[in-house]
Protein backbone atom coordinates (compact mmCIF):
# COMPACT_ATOMS: atom_id res chain seq x y z
CA UNK A 1 0.00 0.00 0.00
CA UNK A 2 2.96 2.25 0.71
CA UNK A 3 4.54 1.87 -2.95
CA UNK A 4 0.63 2.45 -3.96
CA UNK A 5 0.18 5.88 -2.38
CA UNK A 6 4.00 6.70 -3.18
CA UNK A 7 3.50 6.25 -6.95
CA UNK A 8 -0.25 8.34 -6.08
CA UNK A 9 1.56 11.08 -4.56
CA UNK A 10 4.21 11.85 -7.08
CA UNK A 11 1.08 12.58 -9.67
CA UNK A 12 1.94 16.23 -10.34
CA UNK A 13 -1.57 18.10 -11.43
CA UNK A 14 -1.48 21.32 -13.40
CA UNK A 15 -3.10 24.47 -13.18
CA UNK A 16 -5.61 25.77 -15.81
CA UNK A 17 -6.31 22.20 -16.83
CA UNK A 18 -9.80 20.21 -15.88
CA UNK A 19 -8.55 18.23 -12.68
CA UNK A 20 -11.00 15.67 -12.97
CA UNK A 21 -9.60 14.62 -16.28
CA UNK A 22 -5.80 14.92 -15.19
CA UNK A 23 -6.50 12.62 -12.61
CA UNK A 24 -8.19 10.13 -14.42
CA UNK A 25 -5.72 10.41 -17.15
CA UNK A 26 -2.70 9.99 -14.49
CA UNK A 27 -3.98 7.19 -12.99
CA UNK A 28 -4.79 5.68 -16.21
CA UNK A 29 -1.39 5.96 -16.94
CA UNK A 30 -0.18 4.32 -13.72
CA UNK A 31 -2.58 1.43 -14.10
CA UNK A 32 -1.35 0.57 -17.33
CA UNK A 33 2.26 0.81 -16.65
CA UNK A 34 2.23 -1.66 -13.46
CA UNK A 35 2.64 1.53 -10.78
CA UNK A 36 -0.71 0.67 -10.08
CA UNK A 37 -0.99 -3.15 -10.37
CA UNK A 38 -3.90 -5.21 -10.72
CA UNK A 39 -5.92 -5.75 -7.36
CA UNK A 40 -4.26 -3.48 -6.05
CA UNK A 41 -6.41 -1.64 -2.97
CA UNK A 42 -6.42 2.39 -3.28
CA UNK A 43 -6.09 4.56 -0.11
CA UNK A 44 -9.76 5.60 1.52
CA UNK A 45 -11.37 8.51 -0.90
CA UNK A 46 -10.62 11.21 1.96
CA UNK A 47 -6.65 10.04 1.73
CA UNK A 48 -6.52 10.05 -1.74
CA UNK A 49 -7.98 13.64 -1.90
CA UNK A 50 -5.14 14.41 0.27
CA UNK A 51 -2.12 12.61 -1.78
CA UNK A 52 -3.40 14.90 -4.63
CA UNK A 53 -4.07 17.87 -2.92
CA UNK A 54 -8.18 18.13 -4.42
CA UNK A 55 -11.29 17.80 -3.07
CA UNK A 56 -13.15 14.96 -2.33
CA UNK A 57 -16.19 15.32 -4.50
CA UNK A 58 -13.20 16.19 -7.24
CA UNK A 59 -11.76 12.59 -6.59
CA UNK A 60 -15.59 10.97 -6.08
CA UNK A 61 -16.35 12.18 -10.08
CA UNK A 62 -12.40 11.10 -10.96
CA UNK A 63 -13.14 7.10 -9.61
CA UNK A 64 -16.60 6.94 -11.14
CA UNK A 65 -14.83 7.81 -14.39
CA UNK A 66 -12.59 5.35 -14.05
CA UNK A 67 -15.32 2.66 -12.92
CA UNK A 68 -16.64 3.74 -16.19
CA UNK A 69 -13.63 2.62 -18.42
CA UNK A 70 -12.74 -0.24 -16.51
CA UNK A 71 -9.93 0.62 -14.62
CA UNK A 72 -11.35 0.68 -10.97
CA UNK A 73 -14.11 -1.41 -9.06
CA UNK A 74 -15.70 -0.87 -6.00
CA UNK A 75 -16.71 -3.45 -3.41
CA UNK A 76 -19.43 -2.99 -0.93
CA UNK A 77 -17.58 -2.13 2.61
CA UNK A 78 -13.99 -3.10 1.21
CA UNK A 79 -12.81 0.20 -0.66
CA UNK A 80 -11.62 0.80 -4.48
CA UNK A 81 -9.39 -1.77 -6.12
CA UNK A 82 -7.07 -1.71 -9.52
CA UNK A 83 -8.89 -3.53 -12.29
CA UNK A 84 -6.44 -4.22 -15.31
CA UNK A 85 -7.22 -6.50 -18.19
CA UNK A 86 -4.56 -8.92 -17.73
CA UNK A 87 -4.87 -9.05 -22.14
CA UNK A 88 -5.67 -5.63 -22.33
CA UNK A 89 -7.13 -4.96 -26.27
CA UNK A 90 -4.88 -4.35 -28.79
CA UNK A 91 -4.58 -0.96 -30.01
CA UNK A 92 -4.42 -2.29 -33.83
CA UNK A 93 -7.75 -2.11 -35.42
CA UNK A 94 -8.57 -5.97 -36.73
CA UNK A 95 -9.78 -7.47 -40.30
CA UNK A 96 -12.19 -4.30 -42.02
CA UNK A 97 -15.14 -6.41 -42.36
CA UNK A 98 -17.02 -3.30 -44.43
CA UNK A 99 -16.65 -3.77 -48.65
CA UNK A 100 -13.88 -3.24 -50.24
CA UNK A 101 -14.81 -1.93 -53.55
CA UNK A 102 -14.40 1.53 -55.26
CA UNK A 103 -17.95 2.35 -54.59
CA UNK A 104 -18.30 0.95 -50.42
CA UNK A 105 -15.10 2.93 -49.73
CA UNK A 106 -16.03 6.05 -51.46
CA UNK A 107 -19.46 6.18 -49.61
CA UNK A 108 -17.80 6.07 -46.40
CA UNK A 109 -14.78 8.18 -46.81
CA UNK A 110 -17.76 10.86 -47.65
CA UNK A 111 -19.41 10.12 -44.31
CA UNK A 112 -16.57 10.24 -42.62
CA UNK A 113 -14.40 13.20 -40.86
CA UNK A 114 -11.02 12.39 -41.49
CA UNK A 115 -9.49 15.26 -42.50
CA UNK A 116 -9.68 14.85 -46.35
CA UNK A 117 -11.08 17.39 -48.83
CA UNK A 118 -15.04 15.74 -49.76
CA UNK A 119 -16.18 17.82 -52.69
CA UNK A 120 -18.43 14.83 -53.42
CA UNK A 121 -20.19 14.91 -50.46
CA UNK A 122 -23.73 15.93 -49.62
CA UNK A 123 -24.23 18.23 -46.93
CA UNK A 124 -22.99 22.01 -45.60
CA UNK A 125 -19.75 22.48 -44.71
CA UNK A 126 -19.34 22.68 -40.44
CA UNK A 127 -18.10 26.76 -41.61
CA UNK A 128 -21.66 27.24 -43.40
CA UNK A 129 -23.66 26.32 -40.28
CA UNK A 130 -25.26 28.38 -37.86
CA UNK A 131 -23.15 26.95 -34.87
CA UNK A 132 -24.01 30.28 -32.07
CA UNK A 133 -27.94 30.04 -33.44
CA UNK A 134 -27.81 26.59 -33.07
CA UNK A 135 -25.63 26.17 -29.12
CA UNK A 136 -28.67 29.59 -28.13
CA UNK A 137 -31.69 26.93 -29.28
CA UNK A 138 -30.13 23.99 -27.39
CA UNK A 139 -28.91 26.07 -24.00
CA UNK A 140 -32.61 27.58 -24.51
CA UNK A 141 -34.18 23.92 -24.81
CA UNK A 142 -32.12 22.31 -21.95
CA UNK A 143 -33.28 25.25 -19.52
CA UNK A 144 -37.06 24.98 -20.74
CA UNK A 145 -39.54 23.05 -18.78
CA UNK A 146 -41.14 21.62 -21.63
CA UNK A 147 -38.20 19.08 -21.75
CA UNK A 148 -39.50 15.72 -20.43
CA UNK A 149 -36.54 14.10 -19.98
CA UNK A 150 -38.11 10.96 -17.94
CA UNK A 151 -40.43 10.53 -21.15
CA UNK A 152 -40.36 8.78 -24.63
CA UNK A 153 -42.01 11.93 -26.07
CA UNK A 154 -44.59 11.58 -28.71
CA UNK A 155 -45.43 9.24 -31.36
CA UNK A 156 -46.21 11.45 -34.23
CA UNK A 157 -43.38 13.82 -33.22
CA UNK A 158 -43.25 16.64 -30.82
CA UNK A 159 -46.64 18.70 -31.12
CA UNK A 160 -44.96 22.40 -31.50
CA UNK A 161 -42.73 21.44 -33.86
CA UNK A 162 -45.77 19.97 -35.94
CA UNK A 163 -47.40 23.11 -35.46
CA UNK A 164 -44.26 25.02 -36.89
CA UNK A 165 -43.80 22.49 -39.66
CA UNK A 166 -47.77 23.53 -40.51
CA UNK A 167 -47.41 26.62 -40.97
CA UNK A 168 -43.83 26.43 -43.07
CA UNK A 169 -45.81 23.89 -45.09
CA UNK A 170 -48.65 26.49 -45.81
CA UNK A 171 -45.66 28.81 -47.33
CA UNK A 172 -45.32 26.09 -50.40
CA UNK A 173 -48.69 25.67 -50.56
CA UNK A 174 -49.24 22.32 -49.02
CA UNK A 175 -52.17 22.38 -45.99
CA UNK A 176 -52.05 19.59 -43.72
CA UNK A 177 -53.48 19.33 -40.37
CA UNK A 178 -50.30 18.47 -37.82
CA UNK A 179 -51.91 15.39 -37.04
CA UNK A 180 -51.16 14.38 -40.55
CA UNK A 181 -47.34 15.69 -40.13
CA UNK A 182 -45.43 12.55 -38.72
CA UNK A 183 -41.83 13.24 -37.56
CA UNK A 184 -38.89 10.88 -38.20
CA UNK A 185 -35.42 10.63 -36.97
CA UNK A 186 -34.21 11.02 -41.06
CA UNK A 187 -35.53 11.10 -44.48
CA UNK A 188 -34.02 7.92 -45.30
CA UNK A 189 -36.29 6.64 -41.99
CA UNK A 190 -39.29 8.02 -43.20
CA UNK A 191 -38.73 6.26 -47.01
CA UNK A 192 -38.42 3.21 -45.10
CA UNK A 193 -41.42 2.90 -43.40
CA UNK A 194 -43.47 4.37 -46.67
CA UNK A 195 -41.96 1.74 -48.26
CA UNK A 196 -43.09 -1.34 -45.50
CA UNK A 197 -46.52 0.88 -45.91
CA UNK A 198 -46.83 0.83 -49.53
CA UNK A 199 -45.33 -1.82 -51.53
CA UNK A 200 -44.80 -5.66 -50.97
CA UNK A 201 -42.29 -7.98 -52.14
CA UNK A 202 -42.46 -8.01 -56.00
CA UNK A 203 -43.83 -4.61 -56.60
CA UNK A 204 -42.34 -2.64 -58.63
CA UNK A 205 -41.22 1.17 -58.12
CA UNK A 206 -39.90 3.90 -60.17
CA UNK A 207 -36.96 6.03 -59.46
CA UNK A 208 -35.26 8.87 -61.21
CA UNK A 209 -31.84 8.31 -62.86
CA UNK A 210 -29.81 9.77 -61.30
CA UNK A 211 -30.95 9.20 -57.35
CA UNK A 212 -29.64 9.11 -54.13
CA UNK A 213 -27.85 5.60 -53.84
CA UNK A 214 -29.41 4.59 -50.70
CA UNK A 215 -32.43 4.41 -52.69
CA UNK A 216 -31.94 1.01 -54.80
CA UNK A 217 -30.41 -0.55 -51.73
CA UNK A 218 -33.46 0.05 -49.52
CA UNK A 219 -35.88 -0.64 -52.05
CA UNK A 220 -33.95 -4.19 -52.65
CA UNK A 221 -34.43 -4.58 -48.94
CA UNK A 222 -38.53 -4.38 -49.39
CA UNK A 223 -38.01 -7.21 -52.59
CA UNK A 224 -39.00 -4.89 -54.78
CA UNK A 225 -38.66 -4.31 -58.28
CA UNK A 226 -36.75 -0.93 -59.34
CA UNK A 227 -37.25 0.53 -62.64
CA UNK A 228 -35.78 4.05 -63.90
CA UNK A 229 -36.54 7.23 -65.98
CA UNK A 230 -33.81 9.33 -67.06
CA UNK A 231 -34.03 13.31 -65.48
CA UNK A 232 -31.66 15.69 -66.29
CA UNK A 233 -31.58 19.56 -66.11
CA UNK A 234 -34.97 20.10 -67.89
CA UNK A 235 -36.64 17.24 -65.93
CA UNK A 236 -38.49 14.40 -67.22
CA UNK A 237 -39.80 12.63 -70.74
CA UNK A 238 -43.11 12.30 -69.40
CA UNK A 239 -44.56 10.59 -72.84
CA UNK A 240 -41.27 8.05 -71.91
CA UNK A 241 -42.48 8.04 -68.34
CA UNK A 242 -46.42 7.32 -69.08
CA UNK A 243 -45.26 4.37 -71.92
CA UNK A 244 -43.30 3.29 -68.59
CA UNK A 245 -46.33 3.24 -66.95
CA UNK A 246 -48.64 1.55 -69.05
CA UNK A 247 -45.67 -1.14 -69.45
CA UNK A 248 -44.85 -2.04 -65.95
CA UNK A 249 -47.77 -0.67 -64.02
CA UNK A 250 -45.32 0.12 -60.84
CA UNK A 251 -47.31 0.96 -57.63
CA UNK A 252 -44.52 4.10 -56.41
CA UNK A 253 -42.76 6.58 -58.21
CA UNK A 254 -40.44 8.04 -55.70
CA UNK A 255 -38.74 10.98 -57.09
CA UNK A 256 -37.11 14.46 -55.69
CA UNK A 257 -39.54 17.51 -56.45
CA UNK A 258 -37.35 20.45 -55.95
CA UNK A 259 -33.41 20.66 -56.72
CA UNK A 260 -33.40 17.20 -57.95
CA UNK A 261 -30.07 15.35 -56.18
CA UNK A 262 -27.90 15.77 -58.41
CA UNK A 263 -29.15 17.70 -61.69
CA UNK A 264 -30.71 20.91 -59.68
CA UNK A 265 -33.79 20.32 -61.81
CA UNK A 266 -37.31 21.70 -60.05
CA UNK A 267 -40.81 20.09 -61.56
CA UNK A 268 -42.20 23.37 -63.36
CA UNK A 269 -46.18 23.54 -62.65
CA UNK A 270 -46.73 21.85 -66.23
CA UNK A 271 -44.71 18.68 -65.16
CA UNK A 272 -46.53 18.54 -61.43
CA UNK A 273 -49.97 18.85 -63.04
CA UNK A 274 -49.25 16.16 -65.64
CA UNK A 275 -47.71 13.73 -63.11
CA UNK A 276 -50.70 14.33 -60.99
CA UNK A 277 -52.84 13.27 -63.47
CA UNK A 278 -50.51 10.44 -64.67
CA UNK A 279 -50.81 9.25 -61.23
CA UNK A 280 -54.68 9.40 -60.80
CA UNK A 281 -55.07 7.57 -64.10
CA UNK A 282 -52.47 4.87 -63.78
CA UNK A 283 -53.25 4.58 -59.84
CA UNK A 284 -49.52 5.02 -58.13
CA UNK A 285 -48.69 6.62 -55.51
CA UNK A 286 -45.83 9.56 -55.56
CA UNK A 287 -43.49 9.72 -52.28
CA UNK A 288 -41.89 13.11 -53.19
CA UNK A 289 -38.65 13.99 -51.05
CA UNK A 290 -38.39 17.83 -50.76
CA UNK A 291 -34.89 17.57 -48.52
CA UNK A 292 -33.24 20.57 -50.39
CA UNK A 293 -36.05 22.87 -51.45
CA UNK A 294 -35.37 25.16 -48.24
CA UNK A 295 -32.18 26.46 -50.21
CA UNK A 296 -34.40 26.91 -53.13
CA UNK A 297 -33.64 30.35 -55.18
CA UNK A 298 -36.52 30.50 -57.40
CA UNK A 299 -40.05 28.90 -55.95
CA UNK A 300 -41.35 26.29 -57.65
CA UNK A 301 -44.52 24.09 -56.85
CA UNK A 302 -44.72 20.85 -55.24
CA UNK A 303 -46.87 17.84 -55.93
CA UNK A 304 -48.29 17.62 -52.73
CA UNK A 305 -49.73 20.94 -52.83
CA UNK A 306 -52.24 18.86 -55.32
CA UNK A 307 -53.83 16.87 -52.32
CA UNK A 308 -52.37 14.15 -50.47
CA UNK A 309 -54.59 11.31 -51.61
CA UNK A 310 -51.66 9.97 -54.17
CA UNK A 311 -48.98 11.91 -52.61
CA UNK A 312 -46.81 11.49 -49.89
CA UNK A 313 -44.50 14.31 -48.23
CA UNK A 314 -40.87 13.77 -46.95
CA UNK A 315 -38.68 16.32 -45.92
CA UNK A 316 -35.52 17.37 -43.08
CA UNK A 317 -32.94 19.61 -41.98
CA UNK A 318 -29.84 17.06 -42.28
CA UNK A 319 -28.73 18.78 -45.52
CA UNK A 320 -29.20 22.49 -44.47
CA UNK A 321 -28.95 22.69 -40.62
CA UNK A 322 -26.81 19.90 -39.58
CA UNK A 323 -26.37 16.56 -41.05
CA UNK A 324 -25.88 15.67 -36.89
CA UNK A 325 -29.66 16.51 -36.51
CA UNK A 326 -31.60 13.87 -37.28
CA UNK A 327 -34.84 15.39 -37.87
CA UNK A 328 -37.38 15.24 -40.51
CA UNK A 329 -41.06 14.68 -41.11
CA UNK A 330 -43.88 13.19 -43.75
CA UNK A 331 -46.86 14.46 -44.57
CA UNK A 332 -49.14 12.17 -45.62
CA UNK A 333 -52.85 11.38 -45.91
CA UNK A 334 -54.88 10.97 -42.76
CA UNK A 335 -55.06 6.60 -43.34
CA UNK A 336 -51.07 6.58 -44.08
CA UNK A 337 -50.50 8.90 -41.18
CA UNK A 338 -52.78 6.54 -38.92
CA UNK A 339 -50.95 3.38 -39.92
CA UNK A 340 -47.67 5.36 -40.32
CA UNK A 341 -47.75 6.10 -36.33
CA UNK A 342 -49.27 2.70 -35.56
CA UNK A 343 -45.77 1.21 -37.33
CA UNK A 344 -43.38 3.82 -35.37
CA UNK A 345 -45.03 2.51 -32.53
CA UNK A 346 -44.61 -1.12 -33.07
CA UNK A 347 -41.12 -0.71 -34.45
CA UNK A 348 -39.39 1.58 -31.77
CA UNK A 349 -39.29 4.70 -33.59
CA UNK A 350 -40.21 7.19 -31.51
CA UNK A 351 -38.12 10.71 -32.01
CA UNK A 352 -35.70 12.48 -29.78
CA UNK A 353 -38.02 14.98 -28.42
CA UNK A 354 -34.90 17.03 -27.37
CA UNK A 355 -33.89 17.42 -31.19
CA UNK A 356 -36.86 18.02 -32.39
CA UNK A 357 -37.60 20.72 -29.25
CA UNK A 358 -34.08 22.71 -30.42
CA UNK A 359 -35.34 22.55 -34.06
CA UNK A 360 -38.28 23.59 -33.07
CA UNK A 361 -36.69 27.26 -31.57
CA UNK A 362 -34.49 27.85 -34.21
CA UNK A 363 -38.05 27.86 -36.91
CA UNK A 364 -39.94 29.79 -34.03
CA UNK A 365 -36.94 32.49 -33.22
CA UNK A 366 -36.51 33.10 -37.39
CA UNK A 367 -33.04 32.27 -37.25
CA UNK A 368 -33.67 28.54 -39.16
CA UNK A 369 -35.26 30.89 -42.17
CA UNK A 370 -31.81 33.58 -41.78
CA UNK A 371 -29.29 31.06 -42.04
CA UNK A 372 -31.04 29.24 -44.93
CA UNK A 373 -31.53 32.74 -47.02
CA UNK A 374 -27.63 33.55 -46.49
CA UNK A 375 -27.07 29.91 -47.39
CA UNK A 376 -28.92 30.41 -51.14
CA UNK A 377 -26.85 33.16 -51.66
CA UNK A 378 -23.41 31.67 -50.68
CA UNK A 379 -24.43 28.90 -52.83
CA UNK A 380 -25.43 31.15 -55.92
CA UNK A 381 -22.05 32.35 -55.33
CA UNK A 382 -19.70 29.48 -55.14
CA UNK A 383 -21.68 27.72 -57.87
CA UNK A 384 -20.79 30.20 -60.35
CA UNK A 385 -16.75 30.11 -59.13
CA UNK A 386 -16.83 26.36 -59.00
CA UNK A 387 -18.64 25.71 -62.54
CA UNK A 388 -15.63 28.29 -63.89
CA UNK A 389 -13.22 25.94 -62.73
CA UNK A 390 -14.25 23.01 -63.74
CA UNK A 391 -14.88 24.11 -67.26
CA UNK A 392 -11.34 25.29 -67.30
CA UNK A 393 -10.58 21.23 -66.56
CA UNK A 394 -12.26 20.09 -69.36
CA UNK A 395 -15.85 19.05 -67.83
CA UNK A 396 -19.16 20.11 -69.22
CA UNK A 397 -21.73 20.89 -66.74
CA UNK A 398 -24.81 19.27 -67.17
CA UNK A 399 -26.51 20.94 -63.82
CA UNK A 400 -28.63 24.05 -63.63
CA UNK A 401 -26.49 27.10 -63.34
CA UNK A 402 -26.28 28.16 -59.63
CA UNK A 403 -29.52 26.00 -58.18
CA UNK A 404 -29.05 24.27 -55.01
CA UNK A 405 -26.34 21.95 -53.78
CA UNK A 406 -25.02 20.26 -56.65
CA UNK A 407 -23.67 20.53 -59.95
CA UNK A 408 -23.48 17.25 -62.16
CA UNK A 409 -20.50 17.15 -64.32
CA UNK A 410 -19.48 14.98 -67.12
CA UNK A 411 -15.72 14.48 -67.48
CA UNK A 412 -13.12 15.05 -70.40
CA UNK A 413 -13.32 12.22 -72.93
CA UNK A 414 -11.29 9.76 -71.74
CA UNK A 415 -11.87 9.66 -68.25
CA UNK A 416 -13.39 6.98 -65.74
CA UNK A 417 -15.25 8.09 -63.25
CA UNK A 418 -14.62 5.81 -60.77
CA UNK A 419 -10.95 5.04 -61.42
CA UNK A 420 -10.64 8.98 -60.83
CA UNK A 421 -12.44 8.87 -57.62
CA UNK A 422 -10.16 5.64 -56.27
CA UNK A 423 -7.03 7.32 -57.07
CA UNK A 424 -8.58 10.80 -55.37
CA UNK A 425 -8.85 8.66 -52.05
CA UNK A 426 -4.92 8.23 -52.12
CA UNK A 427 -4.59 12.25 -52.39
CA UNK A 428 -7.08 12.78 -49.46
CA UNK A 429 -9.94 14.20 -52.19
CA UNK A 430 -12.41 12.58 -52.10
CA UNK A 431 -15.44 12.47 -55.03
CA UNK A 432 -18.32 11.35 -55.76
CA UNK A 433 -18.29 9.08 -59.16
CA UNK A 434 -21.04 8.63 -61.39
CA UNK A 435 -21.91 5.65 -60.68
CA UNK A 436 -22.80 5.97 -57.06
CA UNK A 437 -26.26 7.88 -58.05
CA UNK A 438 -26.89 6.16 -61.72
CA UNK A 439 -27.10 2.79 -63.24
CA UNK A 440 -27.34 4.63 -66.91
CA UNK A 441 -24.50 3.60 -69.09
CA UNK A 442 -22.82 6.45 -69.33
CA UNK A 443 -22.79 6.99 -65.46
CA UNK A 444 -18.82 6.30 -65.60
CA UNK A 445 -18.69 9.86 -67.61
CA UNK A 446 -19.58 12.19 -64.23
CA UNK A 447 -18.87 13.33 -61.30
CA UNK A 448 -21.12 14.86 -58.49
CA UNK A 449 -19.78 17.89 -57.28
CA UNK A 450 -20.77 19.56 -53.47
CA UNK A 451 -20.16 23.10 -54.72
CA UNK A 452 -19.85 24.24 -50.74
CA UNK A 453 -17.45 22.12 -50.44
CA UNK A 454 -15.81 22.32 -54.15
CA UNK A 455 -15.43 26.16 -54.07
CA UNK A 456 -11.76 25.72 -52.44
CA UNK A 457 -8.30 26.39 -54.20
CA UNK A 458 -6.71 23.02 -52.43
CA UNK A 459 -10.25 21.23 -54.07
CA UNK A 460 -9.79 22.51 -57.48
CA UNK A 461 -5.70 22.19 -57.43
CA UNK A 462 -5.97 18.30 -56.45
CA UNK A 463 -8.82 17.78 -58.64
CA UNK A 464 -6.01 19.34 -61.50
CA UNK A 465 -3.42 17.40 -60.28
CA UNK A 466 -5.65 13.99 -60.61
CA UNK A 467 -6.77 14.66 -64.48
CA UNK A 468 -2.88 15.18 -64.92
CA UNK A 469 -2.09 12.22 -63.34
Amino acid sequence: MQVHRAVIAAIELQPGMPLVQQIVDQLTMAINQGGLPHGAKLPPIRELSGLMNVGKSTMVDALDRLRAKGLVVSRQGSGHYVQRAINPPSAVAGPDLQPQDTLSRVRRALLLENGALRPGCGFLPASWLPAEELLKAVRATLRATTLRMGEYGEVGGYLPLREALRVKLSTVGIEAPVEQIITTSNTVQAIDLLMRLLIKPGDTVVLDDPCYFNMHANLALHGAKVITIARDCDGLDLEAFEQLLIAHRPVLYMTNSTLHNPTGHSFTAAQVYRLLELSHRYGFHIVEDDLYGDIQQKRTPRLAAGGLDTVSYVSGFSKTLTANSRVSYSVLSRPLAARMIALKMACGGVTSELAEQITCSMLNNGSYAKHTRRTVDRLYESSSRVARWLVEAGCSVSSLPGEGLFIWTRLPEGFHAETLASKGLDIDLVLAPGTLLSKAADASSFLRFNVAHSDNTQVRDRFFRLLDR
